[in-house]
């Protein structure tokens, strides 16, 4: 062993200090790979079990060779060799990794009929992550050799260490996810991480003389990603976005034509918030939860209160606004940061008030009844579970007035029996006496209007003869006619039981192998860049 080559090693401190950045690192990298992810495959607790399946994987192999490398070999040398190729690999995440994600979810699209997000994302994560995650996981079994000198310590000694990693993987998991991630991005963060383990080994090498070839190349490569890598988009494609950036929770996309503002919370697929600029119509399920209104007696009460629960950038709001003038419309809305795009980009009314918070959570902590909620916080595969709860949706009814209506906008049409949307209307129709459905035309959403008013259609049509909007009445007319009673059967979900991550991955299969036809043809026609332009 020459550890008596590095002074740096004498006291041991510097090797708690690796053990300190190894594992602060490795839950960044981790926390990092989940918001890389995100745009293309969502974040759903499945994806979130890919992660750390494969990560855990990563660690696990990395411990078993790190520590036999340990025994054949037991040089620091080596080890803060692997931490530079490493942290190299990290740094050249923000370079590279949306490419591969991207080329592995195109390719899979064509090959791949059932299962598909479990299978993409796996390939993403053991591609880009496993490698670095894998080398990382050898630091622990090395410290343990050069940091024990006798039995009559090896507990103390192998308990520090376990300390140093476990404080590192505190603050790595913290810092990333309420610092810089919302700050600088995901790219940046790949970035600040990796800076800190090329730093954490050119440190050694300089003390202890060796390595000076290795530590200048990882240097310069070191360099190259940041100049390369610095630029967090994510759509690389698209070159006109009015704004691109992450927070907490989503990655966010605001697209502008001449005609529309768009928000989107997937770099592929999926309209979370629109804005019209002629100030007309959506043409999206917006129009048809419009009839939750003309349900609860718009045009015969001189005040509504509507409530809605995932505000997004207050499409609903600011079209409620527009058409009716005795509503009173108030929002929840968890994403503070979308809040802050609709005053900038979608023109929301800054009288219209939102709360930062959980939708569910938010009526636990209010006594306030309303005559609208409406549920509008699924997306794509990421449907919440605790909203999607016969406990939930009982909550929802006791904040409603008499004769009250809740609408859902349930994103994903299933067609197999058994499908999220029935376990979601069976679940809401143990709580509500009558519950219609309708499905939005050019779309795969399903509006659901819940309420125990028996006279609940009558309530529509009559309210319906009423508006003076020409438009308005006859989107209303064509909801009206397409409504569908809903018969209850027998899918619950509770909040103990509510599987909606792999019901919504069977209804995305489905979606898929129906599409997937149409962008063969667009490959095969235009090649790659003619099927990034469709998606």
């Amino acid at each position: 062993m020459n550890i008596e080559k590095a002074s740096i090693l004498k006291n041991k401190l510097y090797l708690y200090v690796t053990e300190f950045f190894a594992g602060m690192s490795v839950m960044a990298v981790e926390l990092g790979a989940s918001r890389l992810l995100a745009p293309y495959f969502s974040s759903s607790q499945i994806v979130w079990t890919i992660i750390i399946g494969t990560i855990m994987i990563a660690m696990a192999l990395g411990n078993i060779y790190g520590g036999r490398s340990a025994d054949k070999n037991p040089s620091p040398d080596v080890l803060y060799g692997r931490i530079l190729v490493a942290a190299i690999w990290i740094a050249a995440i923000p370079v590279l990794g949306k490419y591969v994600i991207l080329g592995i979810a195109g390719a899979l699209i064509f090959a791949v009929n059932n299962n598909f997000l479990v299978i993409a994302a796996f390939a993403a994560c053991m591609v880009v992550f496993v490698f670095p995650l894998f080398l990382l996981g050898t630091v622990t079994p090395s410290l343990v050799k050069y940091t024990v000198d006798s039995l009559d310590d090896n507990g103390k000694t192998v308990g520090n260490l376990g300390a140093f990693n476990t404080i590192g993987s505190i603050i790595g998991t913290f810092v990333p996810t309420f610092v810089t991630i919302p700050a600088v991005g995901t790219a940046i963060t790949f970035l600040i991480f990796a800076g800190i383990l090329v730093v954490l080994a050119i440190i050694y090498f300089i003390n202890a003389k060796t390595g000076a070839k290795k530590s200048a190349i990882s240097m310069m490569l070191f360099v190259l990603c940041c100049i390369l890598g610095h630029n967090g988009s994510f759509a690389f494609w698209e070159h006109d976005l009015t704004y691109e950036g992450e927070s907490v929770y989503n990655y966010l996309q605001v697209k502008e034509d001449d005609a529309n503002v768009v928000l989107s919370t997937n770099v592929l697929f999926g309209v979370q918030s629109i804005l019209k600029k002629n100030g007309g119509l959506t043409g999206m399920y917006y129009d048809y939860a419009m009839a939750a209104p003309y349900m609860a007696g718009v045009r015969k009460k001189d005040d509504l209160k509507v409530l809605i629960l995932g505000m997004g950038t207050g499409t609903y709001a600011t079209q409620c606004d527009r058409y009716f003038d005795n509503l009173s419309v108030e929002g929840v809305e968890i994403d503070g940061k979308i809040t802050d795009l609709a005053h900038k980009y979608f023109e929301m009314p800054d009288y219209v008030p939102v709360t930062t918070y959980d939708g569910r959570a938010y009526l636990n902590t209010i006594d306030k009844k309303y005559d609208v909620i409406m549920v509008d916080a699924y997306q794509d595969i990421t449907i919440p579970f605790q909203m999607s709860s016969v406990e939930f949706f009982t909550l929802v009814k006791n904040h409603l007035n008499k004769n009250g209506v809740m609408v859902v906008n349930m994103n994903m049409r299933g067609q197999k029996q058994g499908n999220i949307n029935e376990y979601l209307s069976d679940t809401i129709a143990n709580v509500f006496h009558e519950v219609y459905t309708v499905d939005v035309a050019g779309s795969t959403n399903r509006e659901l209007f819940a309420s125990n008013n028996p006279y609940l259609i009558d309530e529509m049509n009559d309210n319906i003869l009423t508006e003076n909007n020409d438009r308005l009445s006859e989107m209303m007319q064509r909801v009206s006619s397409n409504l569908t009673k809903y018969e209850k059967g027998d899918y619950l979900m509770t909040d103990d039981k509510a599987p909606v991550e792999l019901l919504g991955m069977q209804v995305i299969d489905e979606i898929i192998r129906d599409e997937v036809k149409y962008y063969k043809d667009i490959y095969d026609k235009e090649g790659l860049s003619g099927l990034l332009n469709a998606m």
